[in-house]
């Protein structure tokens, strides 16, 4: 009996970016056999971070003796890295390109951006954390003067919300003004990563 709850856990290395939405969507489903491991969310500014870090979180997680591992990172700007990781380890990930789409949901996403080339995108925690995202490693705060030179081809910011909170929604006004962009609001909820993450646990479930 031990052995089968153990091989029914799913280990999920994640992106600490959406850490919050990935234990709001364990919670909401009722997901105990569920286990999250997170790298640092500001990795999202440097990406070529991320797949030597998952490399050894997984080689972390095969020897404690997690046997079903998913991935909570999309392509996330790694050149393919992270599908080269997921073919060679045997394991899935989130699909789509970055967290905006499979918030949005990926098809859609996808979709509208044939047509959306100008837009800024925030979730919660970039809107959250702005300062430390966008501002700070941009070093907009030094050198507004860089503001134009980085955003000159944006002419709007659309706030991809996780969750309904005014707070949240203020910042991120507060963000497009600061950007001197247009500001549009979308309320996403979890989008693809609920029916993902829930697949990913039945999955480690059945093959137990």
């Amino acid at each position: 009996m031990e052995q089968r709850a153990k091989s029914e856990k799913v280990h999920v290395i994640a992106c600490g970016a959406i850490a919050r939405e990935i234990l709001a969507v364990k919670a909401l489903n009722g997901l105990d056999h569920l286990t999250l491991e997170c790298l640092p969310a500001i990795w999202h500014v440097w990406p070529e971070r991320i797949a030597p870090a998952l490399r050894e979180k997984i080689a972390e997680a095969r020897a404690a003796g997690h046997e079903n591992i998913f991935i909570g990172y999309a392509e996330c700007g790694t050149q393919g890295e992270v599908d080269k990781i997921c073919h060679e380890e045997g394991i899935e990930r989130l699909s789509g390109p970055h967290c905006y789409a499979f918030f949005t949901g990926t098809e859609k996403f996808l979709a509208e951006c044939e047509t959306e080339f100008t837009a800024f995108y925030l979730t919660d925690l970039i809107t959250r954390q702005f300062e430390a995202f966008v501002i700070e490693p941009l070093k907009l705060d030094r050198h507004p003067e860089l503001r134009d030179m980085v955003f000159g081809n944006y002419t709007k910011i659309v706030y991809l919300a996780q969750t309904e909170d005014a707070e949240l929604q203020a910042k991120a006004k507060w963000a497009a003004d600061y950007l001197k962009l247009d500001y549009e609001y979308r309320f996403t909820g979890y989008g693809d990563l609920q029916p993902e993450l829930v697949a990913a646990t039945r999955l480690s479930a059945s093959a137990a």
